[in-house]
């Protein structure tokens, strides 16, 4: 069922989403920014996504972008928000900033952004408690993903606060004390060294205190990639097989969506703990089934790549999160003076928060023309 939204309802709704108090609009798709949530030591800014009438105990995922991408472009690409929508849960997308580097790449590599409370690794972990205190969420099921430099401060996140996340998913990432420098991280992007599974587990218990019990991790990456060498999802499953005790078991080979290559190990209750995915043809992204249908979400673009198979349905699964549904109806947005279709309008409950989306296609981008023909938008 399409929503059938006037020029005034629309006006009233931007109205009422610039109004939120300590938020402000992202400007990307469903994001809001949280303005202001600790001390924030790393200058990242907080964007994120809380679908109306979200329960109190609902998981929070946490999304990180790659090079030279940004947190509401990533989000479109890869169908998060419509899969909060659509599975009944909170969305957290940290963004980098070119302040703190210029291809806005996380500063995986830089020992004061990935040590436990310091930097980038601290800001994100601030964010995390501001979205549990703030929405009531589940602190036992929290969960982060992300690509390439995402990937590799994915892996820097598990690592040094391991009792925050349930699970996680690496894209084309790299495994935790993978460099310490440039120099180091374009090594290790290169050709990463084929380090024993101990020394990879070594590096993430020096990262802590903690000594389990340690998160379930997904390796995602393409066999094609000339970006991040493919090596790197070897290293990382080593890593976290050493953790969970596994480095010497046997994995359960098969295939997953497309025929990919997917080797799994379960510990003694059956449950998989470990998960590596090799896509064959891939180069450097986020493998997606994109468009609106079940089983599908996001958009192909730079670093999102159409492989016919969604690694966001996939590793939500992994998670034990509900997968089904279509994409929400889109929006359609009545002209002024034109006679509405018949049919009851639909607009967003009492529960709604914006901002109203504003990308560069689709329902977004439709209100936003409205928006600005009526001169109610600057252009």
């Amino acid at each position: 069922m399409n929503m059938r939204l006037d020029l005034k309802t629309l006006v009233r709704l931007r109205q009422a989403a610039g109004a939120q108090a300590g938020k402000a609009p992202a400007g990307d798709g469903r994001l809001q920014e949280v303005v202001s949530f600790g001390a924030n030591p790393g200058g990242l800014r907080m964007l994120a996504h809380v679908p109306a009438d979200l329960p109190r105990g609902a998981p929070l995922v946490v999304a990180l972008h790659g090079c030279t991408q940004t947190a509401g472009g990533f989000d479109l690409g890869c169908g998060w928000s419509d899969m909060a929508e659509r599975s009944g849960f909170a969305l957290l997308m940290p963004e980098q900033r070119r302040t703190n580097n210029a291809h806005l790449c996380f500063n995986w590599f830089e020992p004061g952004d990935t040590g436990r409370d310091m930097g980038e690794a601290a800001s994100i972990r601030q964010m995390i408690g501001w979205m549990l205190r703030e929405h009531g969420l589940d602190p036992a099921r929290v969960f982060i993903t992300g690509l390439s430099a995402g990937g590799a401060m994915t892996s820097v996140m598990l690592a040094t606060y391991p009792e925050v996340f349930a699970a996680g998913a690496v894209v084309a990432g790299l495994p935790h004390g993978a460099a310490s420098g440039v120099g180091e991280a374009l090594g290790a992007m290169a050709r990463p060294a084929a380090l024993a599974p101990g020394l990879r587990g070594d590096a993430v218990r020096a990262a802590s205190r903690h000594r389990g019990p340690w998160p379930r991790v997904a390796v995602w990456h393409g066999d094609a990639d000339t970006t991040v060498h493919p090596g790197n999802a070897d290293e990382i499953a080593k890593q976290w097989l050493d953790l969970h005790g596994l480095a010497d078991a046997a994995p359960r080979r098969g295939t997953g969506e497309g025929g990919h290559e997917l080797h799994r190990w379960a510990g003694a209750d059956g449950t998989v703990r470990v998960a590596l995915h090799r896509v064959a043809g891939l180069g450097h992204g986020v493998p997606l089934s994109p468009g609106r249908e079940e089983g599908r979400c996001g958009q192909a673009g730079a670093y999102l790549l159409d492989a016919g198979l969604s690694s966001t349905h996939a590793i939500l699964d992994f998670w034990g999160l509900p997968t089904g549904g279509a994409a929400l109806p889109e929006m359609e947005v009545i002209p002024p003076g034109a006679a509405p279709r018949p049919g009851p309008a639909k607009a967003p409950g009492a529960g709604w928060q914006g901002p109203l989306p504003q990308a560069d296609s689709g329902p977004g981008a439709v209100i936003t023309k409205a928006l600005r023909a009526a001169g109610l938008m600057g252009r």
